[in-house]
């Protein structure tokens, strides 16, 4: 049978099993501006649905993204790019960010990478390889926007080893203002995190025939993790940020993910537990943590932001 044969039927059957599992929630998306109390724990419940949504229509962008008539304003310049995390897709990722950040006034985009057209499962890809497409996208939404600059905004794998191998490798560091991760791979995890990432997606038995060479990629100690190590954590010229939750069971130990400044390349290490003690939102879940994206909106404007807290 064909992965994308394997990965659809995934999709109908063990995602629906996490849906069905976690407790129900209300539209993942949250108005810019809104105050409300935050859950401890309702974002995997958010994510799955949006996952198991996805399966008809794995190429479809989350709402608020890839307006390609949308001029940036004089507030908000750059566009943000938006980079999803292993084995998910732009749609299950970002049904719940995309929408506040465009309701903020900026250009949203998201891309699909690392699978063919018509995968569910996506960033399965060699790092290096998926760079590329990262790269083409970005100057693709430069192009259209007339901006200089992107802020690139990932997740896990989109948010750590991937951005960094652009910014590093493939001249992404003159077309990026900031990269803000959100739980990001920077430096890698243990076997034991891929598979909780697995067993989250309710995939573990499966595991072997859908991994992909990012799986390789983001374990400790791999060679792609060597050589973005090898100089230093950032490039000169670039803004980081990543927002990091203590109970990811992913990229542990969660410290894997903070980042080390370097010259000209000034790091804000956050942890989403400092903001809100009580969101105990782990590497999925993150995704659609109120709290991460007052965050992340602070991130991108430092000029207006607002205290992060459990009412964000």
């Amino acid at each position: 049978m064909k992965l994308r044969h394997v990965a659809a039927a995934l999709a109908g059957s063990a995602v629906l099993a996490v849906a069905a599992a976690a407790p129900s929630s209300s539209s993942p998306s949250v108005p810019e501006g809104t105050v409300r109390a935050a859950a401890p724990n309702t974002g995997l419940a958010q994510f799955s649905a949006a996952f198991t949504r996805s399966q008809a229509a794995p190429e479809t962008a989350p709402r608020g993204a890839n307006d390609w008539a949308c001029e940036p304003s004089a507030a908000h310049p750059r566009p943000v790019v938006l980079i999803h995390g292993t084995w998910a897709n732009a749609y299950a990722n970002w049904s719940g960010l995309s929408p506040v950040l465009k309701r903020a006034g900026y250009c949203v985009y998201a891309l699909n990478y690392g699978a063919p057209d018509g995968d569910v499962f996506k960033a399965r890809g060699h790092i290096p390889e998926s760079a590329k497409e990262v790269a083409a996208f970005v100057d693709k939404v430069l192009d259209a926007t007339g901006a200089e600059k992107a802020d690139l905004v990932g997740h896990s794998q989109g948010g750590g080893l991937l951005p960094r191998w652009y910014l590093k490798f493939d001249g992404g560091a003159a077309k990026t203002h900031r990269l803000v991760g959100i739980a990001p791979s920077n430096h890698g995890t243990t076997a034991s995190g891929m598979a909780s990432l697995a067993k989250s997606l309710r995939v573990l038995d499966t595991t072997a025939q859908m991994a992909g060479q990012a799986a390789k990629d983001q374990t400790v100690g791999s060679d792609v993790n060597a050589r973005l190590d090898a100089d230093g954590d950032t490039v000169p010229g670039v803004r980081y940020t990543t927002v990091v939750t203590r109970t990811d069971e992913v990229v542990t130990p969660y410290r894997q993910q903070y980042l080390a400044a370097g010259p000209d390349a000034p790091v804000d290490n956050l942890t989403l537990q400092d903001a809100c003690p009580i969101d105990m939102s782990a590497h999925l879940g993150i995704a659609y943590s109120t709290v991460m994206y007052r965050l992340v909106l602070n991130a991108l404007d430092p000029a207006n932001a607002r205290t992060a807290s459990c009412l964000s």
